[in-house]
């Protein structure tokens, strides 16, 4: 497995240990890891305290920190997230958590007009070491307004990294990276993730944010995806295997910087491609992607890009409706083989 496959992971030599854990505890950890590592660190946000947190992430963290280092806000998104701003304009690491996506339009001038632009607008004298959290996607049954798949609406904005991690191992290591990042990083945490299990694996001290992973080796066709998708990617890849055709199923893990060359090594290894964006087709991430391909590797491929997206509909809250408007296993196997036919 080469530095991409690995995702830019450091492990220590000679042992193998895994331990099965969820992507919600892995998280957690990470937190945990940060508050204690970096008397900076702090976490803020709707219900993170008490409650501990909407999704569960934070449970147990304010009776182990305090309230000074996990502050409950008021319902104010843009007030919290202005004032995380202003502490890591102070010289402190916040991190921000907000509940869903659809929370964060309420606080897009302070990431987009402030957070993102202040060291262009200072001459490079001022750095916003912040990190903000927040659930992304849909398959949950939340209905239209906490259903939304953004991020390919924040990997647009210049002055911010943009991480959406997939595995426990990106779960539990995203954090402390980004944490160490000078500059506004924005993680996103796809909903349907939190309840799955994996192997932590606890050679691992760190991860890289800038390269992109190959999950599964394969010949026939590059499946690029990213967050959520990444299981249901997975899964048509051991479908298409029992019919002999070998899936390659790329995990992006950074939406911004975008790591197109291990796609386009991938593309270059297979001749055809599938891109499957829980976002909306029209002026998707998806698109950005098949672009950079048929701009840079037209010539290796033996097949037109196609892209999987959610229908252009308000996501339903009936539960067949949602399946049906969004990306699944059999809609990406049929994709598949239409690219390989």
């Amino acid at each position: 497995m080469n530095a991409r496959q690995s995702a830019g992971s450091t492990a220590t030599a000679g042992s193998t240990a895994t331990a099965r854990t969820t992507y919600r505890e892995a998280l957690r950890e990470g937190l945990r890891e940060a508050l204690r590592g970096d008397p900076r660190v702090f976490l803020m946000g709707e219900d993170v305290g008490r409650y501990g947190g909407c999704f569960g992430v934070s449970l147990g963290l304010l009776e182990e920190f305090g309230p000074d280092r996990i502050r409950d806000t008021p319902l104010s998104e843009s007030a919290f997230v202005g004032a995380g701003i202003g502490a890591a304009l102070g010289g402190l690491r916040p991190v921000v958590e907000i509940m869903t996506v659809n929370f964060s339009l309420l606080a897009l001038d302070q990431i987009m007009n402030n957070a993102a632009t202040l060291l262009h607008m200072s001459g490079g004298q001022l750095n916003v070491p912040i990190v903000i959290r927040m659930t992304t996607g849909a398959g949950r049954q939340l209905a239209a307004q906490h259903s939304h798949s953004l991020e390919g609406w924040y990997a647009h904005i210049p002055g911010i990294r943009v991480l959406t991690p997939a595995t426990v191992d990106d779960a539990r290591h995203m954090l402390a990276a980004a944490l160490d990042d000078p500059d506004p990083v924005v993680l996103f945490e796809h909903g349907s993730l939190y309840n799955e299990e994996g192997d932590l694996d606890a050679t691992i001290d760190s991860v890289g944010l800038d390269s992109a992973a190959v999950r599964r080796p394969g010949t026939d066709v590059s499946v690029v995806t990213y967050g959520g998708s990444l299981p249901k990617a997975m899964a048509a890849a051991e479908a298409l295997a029992e019919d002999g055709i070998s899936a390659e199923v790329v995990d992006l893990r950074s939406l911004r910087p975008l790591d197109d060359a291990t796609v386009l090594e991938s593309v270059a290894r297979t001749h055809r491609a599938v891109i499957v964006d829980e976002g909306w087709r029209s002026g998707s991430l998806s698109a950005e992607i098949a672009a950079r391909i048929m701009e840079r590797s037209f010539y290796e491929l033996d097949a037109p890009v196609q892209r999987l997206c959610s229908q252009e509909v308000p996501i339903p809250y009936a539960r067949q409706l949602e399946e049906a408007a969004l990306p699944q296993p059999a809609s990406i196997v049929a994709a598949v083989r239409q690219a390989v036919a």
